[in-house]
């Protein structure tokens, strides 16, 4: 059985009451798997009982601040873990899939100056996300998808996707944003059995249509736009009227799959 643990689901915004910015856990036979890195995401999960020593890959789908924020943080919490108890993550690495490499070498630079030269005691294995199979385990199967969320120069690539995450015999689709929800067609292919799509750009209504004719299992609504964080009581009152299982996340929230 896995879960998804849902440490941030707000947008972009000023800082709010009780939301923060976009982070998602999968759990899933022990271990832990990142799926963008919100500003509070190394305190969410670490007093929310997630292990930072089982944690085996982060997976980065743009990098705007509201996605990555709390990337430097989380290694930075990583390792403090590591060194104050004497243990090491899983196969003594964790792997990152990051779009833009010249973010994460700022956050390393960070790093660097903070102390000890950012010495670990295990490796951080880092990728550049391109479109197709990222990451392959015993546990999960992740794919990345471009989208036109960030409008990029010619030959510079991609650096917004979205991710289909297979495990125990599911299809996850992890939005992250897109321009145009039709983007999200080849990720979701035939159906999935959850579709986790960004409301910051896009309406709960025109959501919930869209996944009803995609064969989507269930829907959960993240990364809050101004219509939810204005307005839950009535999207909430929204998503009952489309006919199947729809969701709007909250801070905290774990989901079973």
């Amino acid at each position: 059985m896995a879960k998804i643990h849902f440490l941030g689901t707000c947008s972009g915004t000023e800082p709010m009451e009780g939301m923060h910015h976009t982070s998602l856990v999968l759990e899933t036979n022990g271990v832990y798997y990142f799926f963008d890195a919100g500003e509070n995401c190394a305190h969410s999960s670490y007093t929310s009982g997630i292990d930072p020593m089982k944690i085996k890959a982060i997976f980065i789908s743009h990098p705007h601040m509201d996605h990555v924020g709390g990337l430097g943080q989380l290694f930075w919490s990583i390792r403090k873990v590591s060194r104050r108890y004497g243990k090491t993550p899983i196969d003594n690495k964790i792997n990152l899939f990051i779009p833009c490499m010249e973010t994460w070498e700022g956050f390393m630079m960070v790093l660097r100056n903070s102390e000890g030269n950012f010495d670990c005691d295990f490796d951080i294995i880092v990728q550049k996300v391109n479109d197709g199979i990222v990451y392959e385990d015993e546990n999960v199967k992740v794919t990345a998808f471009h989208n036109n969320h960030i409008k990029t120069g010619e030959g510079s690539g991609w650096i917004s996707y979205s991710y289909l995450i297979e495990t125990e015999g599911k299809r996850i689709v992890f939005s992250g944003d897109v321009r145009e929800i039709s983007e999200l067609d080849g990720v979701i292919g035939e159906g999935c059995d959850l579709l986790m799509a960004e409301t910051g750009h896009h309406k709960v209504s025109l959501l919930g249509e869209y996944a009803k004719n995609k064969n989507v299992g269930k829907l959960i609504y993240i990364h809050h736009g101004r219509e939810i964080i204005n307005g839950r009581e009535e999207a909430e009152e929204k998503v009952k009227t489309f006919g199947f299982p729809a969701v709007i996340s909250r801070d905290g929230m774990i989901e079973v799959i």
